[in-house]
C-alpha cells in the first residue's frame, strides 16, 4: 500500500482521493509514522463471524431431524390432502 507524507497529501489531496476511489488505497504518514488509511467508501471490512454468540439463548428439539417427516414424504410422493 502506498504511503504519502502529510505534506504531500495536503498538496495533492484531490489526485490521491481520485486514485483511492479507483481502488488504490494509501496511508498518510507524518514523520514516517502512519496516521490514517484512505480506502474507497464502498470497501467495507470483512465481517467476522462470532461463534457461539447465541449460546444458551436457543434450543434445538430432540426430534429436529424427523420433524414433519410424514408431511414431507407425503408432499414429495403425493398423497391425500388433510
Amino acid at each position: 500500500m502506498k504511503t504519502v507524507s502529510l505534506r504531500e497529501a495536503e498538496a495533492d489531496l484531490s489526485r490521491l482521493i481520485e486514485a483511492a476511489s479507483r481502488g488504490e488505497p494509501f496511508v498518510i504518514a507524518e514523520n514516517g509514522r502512519p496516521l490514517v488509511r484512505v480506502v474507497p467508501a464502498e470497501a467495507e471490512p470483512p465481517r467476522t463471524r462470532r461463534l457461539g454468540f447465541l449460546a444458551g439463548q436457543i434450543s434445538v428439539p430432540d426430534d429436529f431431524d424427523t420433524m414433519f417427516q410424514d408431511e414431507i414424504i407425503r408432499l414429495f410422493e403425493g398423497g391425500e390432502e388433510r
